[in-house]
């Protein structure tokens, strides 16, 4: 499979401050990207470069099969982590100047960027301007302008900000469907969860720097064993049991993680009676847990 994105060894400093440090990738194509670390990672200046806006200081970055990014920029999507509108435009015609950005004709634009706003459910607002929208509208009328050129490689830095969980939903089927369409798809983040549940390749990176990549089941079965926990009752009893060797505790459900010689029946066994359990499962270890572990243990 050819690859819709590689970076070869790319480096970009502001000053003293090392911002991306040596980043190698290669992204298939047609696949979910999750371009994942937490703020300040390095992510979005990793993009801008992708995009051409920076450039880097040495590296390669070839896209669509292009050195030059800039060639390629019809071909290509982007929501920034920045949301602007232009507040006092009119939605659909904000929608149909960024499509003529991207090289549509006037003719097609417009009634391409109507037809958008209706699947959204946002036909009735073609004719408001931007400052009546809420936070969550206009997200979504950005990720609209973002789309409407029908760009084969598609960049969401944090797409899902300030939507609300109807709208991930609405966010997230439309990335699907894109993957299903052929496109390629990457999006950064730092909630692990959103993740988890799309992306077919991940990479993880923290102060400008790889901590790990590779596709989603290589990164997951690459960590210890864990056991899942659902209860109800005080989080204490968790601490100190056999064969643990890290707790994460969300109040509710808690994540524990093994090591090679733990026992689960003897954790159980241990458990009964100090907490009420709901649920009690083996897994491999969550995104959210491996990205604990492995930034917790580059910082």
């Amino acid at each position: 499979m050819e690859n819709a994105l590689t970076l070869d060894k790319v480096s970009k400093s502001f000053g003293d401050v090392i911002a991306v440090d040596a980043l190698s990738a290669a992204i298939p194509q047609g696949c979910i990207y999750g371009f994942l670390g937490p703020n300040g990672a390095g992510k979005t200046t990793t993009i801008r470069m992708i995009m051409s806006i920076l450039y880097p200081d040495s590296g390669c970055i070839s896209v669509l099969g292009n050195t030059n990014p800039e060639a390629v920029k019809d071909r290509l999507g982007y929501l920034p982590e920045e949301k602007g509108l232009y507040k006092k435009m009119k939605v659909i015609d904000l929608i149909t100047y960024f499509g003529r950005l991207k090289g549509l004709p006037a003719r097609s634009a417009r009634p391409e960027a109507l037809e958008l706003l209706n699947r959204w459910g946002l036909g009735n607002w073609a004719d408001k301007k931007c400052d009546a929208l809420s936070k969550g509208m206009g997200q979504k009328v950005q990720i609209i302008s973002t789309l409407l050129h029908d760009p084969e490689l598609v960049i969401l830095d944090e797409p899902f900000s300030g939507l609300d969980p109807v709208n991930v939903d609405v966010v997230r089927d439309v990335v699907l469907q894109m993957k299903r369409d052929g496109k390629t798809v990457i999006f950064s983040t730092h909630i692990m969860s959103q993740a988890e549940q799309m992306c077919d390749y991940i990479m993880l990176v923290n102060g400008g720097q790889k901590l790990l990549d590779g596709s989603l089941a290589e990164v997951k079965q690459s960590g210890d064993k864990s056991i899942i926990i659902d209860y109800d009752g005080p989080g204490n009893v968790f601490q100190g049991l056999p064969g643990v060797t890290s707790v994460n505790d969300a109040g509710k459900q808690v994540e524990l993680s093994l090591a090679d010689d733990a026992d689960p029946q003897e954790i159980l066994a241990r458990l009964i009676g100090k907490v009420t359990i709901r649920r009690f499962d083996m897994s491999e270890p969550s995104l959210h847990e491996i990205f604990i572990r492995t930034v917790g243990g580059a910082s």
